[in-house]
């Protein structure tokens, strides 16, 4: 192999865009996505209450966090985790993030 080969090769390797494999979902994100991740894993790992919600369909995301969000709506009770971290978003940003985690399959 000539000698200018190998750093042409190690170059394009670790060049990102096109030639990289790392997964750019992160940066994809809508704003507060992250924020789900820390009880919604992105996949399930073991039986748990809390499902993922990659793959979910938006309507039905949609529609549970209206739901959290209005406190007569609300069959948990309006102290809920859900409810208030519900309530910290816009609709706009509701529906963004639930396109997205329909997305994410």
């Amino acid at each position: 192999m000539p000698r200018w080969l190998s750093p042409a090769l190690a170059f394009l390797i670790l060049l990102p865009g096109p030639f990289s494999s790392r997964p750019v979902r992160a940066a994809d994100a809508p704003p507060g996505a992250s924020s789900c991740s820390g009880c919604h894993a992105p996949a399930p790992t073991a039986p748990n209450s809390i499902p993922s919600l990659r793959g979910a369909k938006a309507a039905d995301i949609v529609a549970a966090m209206r739901k959290y969000k209005d406190p007569k709506g609300n069959t948990k009770g309006g102290g809920t985790a859900m409810a208030r971290i519900a309530r910290g978003f816009s609709d706009p940003e509701i529906e963004a993030i639930a396109a997205w985690f329909e997305a994410e399959k």
